[in-house]
């Protein structure tokens, strides 16, 4: 059977960045890393720099759409957002593919406001998931209020002036009351989360739901061998110990006195009985929705970039 994807070797697909500049130096990428990730200069100029380019195109196309569609109805569009879609593994990566495109697709001039939303805002408060017995299924599908979400990403399409999104502490391990993230008509957002793929629920009463990847113009998935993600997800934990978890406001302060050993255990038995079985029963088969699929090997570099046929 043929494939939906065209498929690139890392060299095919940084010659598709024809001339697009390279705006980023040394130090934007440093800032941009992500904890235990090894993300150099050339990735960004042999992965995503023609990715930004890509993105531009699709951007401009969509633009074009929008003024055809202005001109049969005789009336000026009114400005929306291209939403980018960003799916996958909890530890794959994808905050930091997120915000080098964020970086890189701003100093686009045709788009020069790019924000990014992380789904993480979307989820449920902890005492929300304790009342309905799913403090230990934080991140999978049940776990976020989908509506919410789906109403933040309907506004934006609708043309909003002004969307606001709940904020997630990573410290706190929880959302922060109070506190949102405000989005004003900005060019392109990029929304970032593990299930942003997830196909829309099965209709009820004779209505069809929808999910939140209708309101996306396109959508990549960040892929590497799972023992690969097991590894890095260890290892970021074990950072983690011995920096954030430091801090006595840190939700996870208890295990900063943790061994080595200790941690590491620890860490392989979250993997093992909460984040593995979503990526396999949930997140993974969202993997061939996407329009672009990032593969990276076992050192964290992107190796084959995948692209969906038209």
């Amino acid at each position: 059977m043929a494939s939906r994807y065209l498929s690139f070797a890392r060299h095919e697909w940084a010659a598709l960045r024809a001339a697009t500049p390279l705006t980023l130096d040394e130090s934007d990428v440093v800032a941009l890393r992500g904890i235990n990730e090894h993300l150099a200069l050339d990735e960004v100029v042999e992965v995503y720099l023609p990715l930004s380019r890509l993105l531009n195109l699709f951007v401009n196309a969509t633009r074009s759409l929008h003024q055809a569609t202005g001109a049969f109805l005789g009336e000026l569009p009114a400005p929306v957002p291209f939403v980018v879609g960003l799916a996958g593994s909890v530890a794959v990566g994808k905050s930091t593919t997120a915000r080098v495109l964020q970086a890189l697709l701003a100093r686009w001039p045709d788009h020069p406001r790019v924000d990014l939303v992380a789904t993480d805002g979307f989820l449920l408060t902890n005492a929300e998931l304790d009342a309905r017995g799913l403090g230990a299924r934080k991140g999978f599908p049940e776990s976020y209020d989908v509506r919410a979400l789906v109403g933040f990403l309907a506004e934006l399409k609708s043309g909003v002036g002004e969307v606001r999104a709940p904020v997630y502490s990573h410290d706190r391990y929880d959302i922060v009351e109070g506190e949102d993230q405000i989005v004003r008509q900005p060019d392109i957002v990029i929304v970032e989360g593990l299930n942003v793929l997830q196909p829309p629920p099965p209709p009820t009463a004779g209505h069809a739901a929808l999910a939140v990847s209708d309101y996306f113009d396109f959508t990549i998935y960040v892929d590497a061998a799972t023992a690969d993600i097991e590894r890095w997800y260890v290892e970021r934990f074990l950072t983690l110990c011995e920096t954030s978890f430091q801090d006595p406001q840190s939700f996870f302060h208890g295990y900063a006195s943790l061994s080595p050993e200790q941690a590491g255990d620890l860490a392989r038995y979250v993997w093992r009985e909460i984040n593995l079985p979503n990526l396999t029963e949930h997140i993974l088969p969202t993997r061939e929705r996407a329009h672009l699929v990032l593969s990276k090997g076992p050192d964290h570099q992107v190796e084959r970039v995948l692209l969906r046929r038209l």
